[in-house]
């Protein structure tokens, strides 16, 4: 995403000053994927992902005139998919949102050739359920982090978190995943 910022700055000026419908569908090209994998970690399927990603993006045009006062587009992108998220579980009339029975696969689109894949299934299905047995706050944590690259400081926006809370989770995270996997090698 950092390659693209001045381009989503571009983006987001033009859809908010010029109705731009073609802006609107660059910033949807460009934050698909990473909300996609976001919005998967609330939900069970990928058409219920989609669903919210789609509202997010309504969202952004509704309130496009607004965008200009937004000093950072990603946290508030990933904001309203997580309040979209949380309201899709309200409809769902579910009282409380377990994220710890939520399983985050970090390593669903990595390519690699037959012989890496033979050698390293192993170490992805520990490393895997090493990060499935984080907390949920750790594991939303260390993705966000980890795998989208998103600084400090937007990840604990979008957590609703302090940034020494954070810091404090991927702490955590990295010395459990550490313990989990040391343990396996013994």
């Amino acid at each position: 995403m950092e390659e693209n910022r001045d381009n989503i700055i571009q983006w987001v000026c033009e859809m908010a000053l010029s109705d731009s419908q073609t802006a609107l569908k660059s910033l949807y090209m460009a934050y698909f994927g990473p909300l996609m994998r976001f919005t998967g970690m609330y939900v069970s399927s990928p058409a219920e992902a989609e669903e919210i990603v789609s509202d997010t993006f309504l969202a952004i045009w509704n309130n496009r005139k607004q965008l200009p006062g937004i000093s950072n587009f990603d946290s508030y992108i990933y904001m309203i998919a997580r309040h979209k998220a949380i309201s899709y579980y309200r409809k769902q009339h579910l009282d409380q949102v377990s994220l710890d029975e939520i399983s985050v696969d970090l390593f669903t689109s990595t390519e690699t050739t037959p012989e890496e894949e033979l050698i390293s299934q192993e170490e992805i299905r520990r490393l895997n359920q090493a990060i499935d047995s984080l907390p949920a706050k750790c594991k939303m944590a260390f993705k966000l982090v980890r795998e989208d690259k998103l600084k400090y400081k937007e990840v604990a926006t979008i957590l609703n978190i302090s940034v020494k809370t954070l810091e404090a989770h991927l702490a955590n995270a990295v010395r459990k995943l550490r313990e989990a996997l040391a343990d396996d090698c013994r």
